[in-house]
């Protein structure tokens, strides 16, 4: 986990960039300037990298020889400590005033996820986890929900043209099953909800490691289990992954086998 003092440290800049990313992207909402395409249906605003910028100069001043892997802009340094970025999850939300976005900060000590904060400017809602320390919001300790699948919300993966044959599939065997089902457009909005007990399971097949480093330390601290797909341990280099609240976790695996 690395030096508890040395985490601290970087647990307060994590939380004191979020809040000034998220400050940004709330002041800002409605008022993009520019929009620049980065493939196929894929988009960032002048609102993305200047959060981004906010982020990144905190940790550069405070902590020079870290790296930071950012969805905009990478840093490589030869350092135990690795910063993930996502200075806004939600991009397309945020760009059709829908305010479903927030900000995801998370660090790897030796590629182990330690510490995950995100922050929902809208709703000022800022959790934050730690290994082995909980997870919070607001200050307050969360944890899951102990729902059965049956009584459980889905959070289900909305970018269904990459594989949609296997998606689809993976969809149709969970949706009876479970109560309802929902896609927010965003990883932070709806890992959050499973790790504070509002829905019960996130299925994700196609996120980067900015989109759900944070949430998923977040997750597993509130009490719930995290795999990939198939199971195994994930990791900052998983290509998806099913995020619960622990109670339902074995049945969707056996589901989406």
């Amino acid at each position: 986990m690395g030096n508890l003092a040395e985490l601290s440290l970087r647990k307060k800049i994590a939380l004191a960039a979020a809040r000034q990313a998220g400050k940004l992207l709330l002041d800002r909402f409605g008022h993009i300037n520019k929009i620049k395409s980065k493939g196929d249906r894929d988009m960032v605003t002048d609102i993305d990298l200047a959060a981004e910028s906010i982020i990144k100069n905190q940790i550069i001043k405070n902590f020079p020889c870290d790296s930071i892997i950012s969805e905009e802009n990478s840093r490589q340094r030869i350092s135990d400590y690795k910063w993930i970025v996502d200075p806004m999850d939600g991009t397309h939300n945020y760009i059709h005033n829908i305010n479903i976005f927030g900000t995801s900060i998370a660090l790897a000590y030796k590629d182990e996820v330690v510490l995950g904060v995100i922050y929902m400017p809208r709703d000022e809602e800022l959790y934050w986890a730690q290994k082995k320390k909980g997870a919070y919001l607001n200050s307050k300790p969360i944890s899951v929900s102990a729902r059965n699948i049956k009584q459980a919300t889905l959070i289900f993966d909305s970018s269904l043209r990459y594989q949609k044959v296997r998606m689809l599939k993976g969809m149709s065997n969970l949706v009876d099953k479970v109560f309802n089902l929902r896609m927010f457009g965003s990883t932070v909005r709806g890992l959050s909800y499973v790790a504070e007990g509002k829905a019960e399971l996130e299925v994700e097949y196609n996120d980067k490691v900015w989109d759900f480093a944070a949430g998923l330390l977040l997750v597993e601290e509130a009490g719930g289990r995290v795999t990939d797909l198939k199971g195994n341990k994930w990791g900052i280099n998983s290509k998806g992954y099913i995020a619960s609240n622990g109670k339902i976790h074995r049945e969707i695996l056996s589901l989406l086998k």
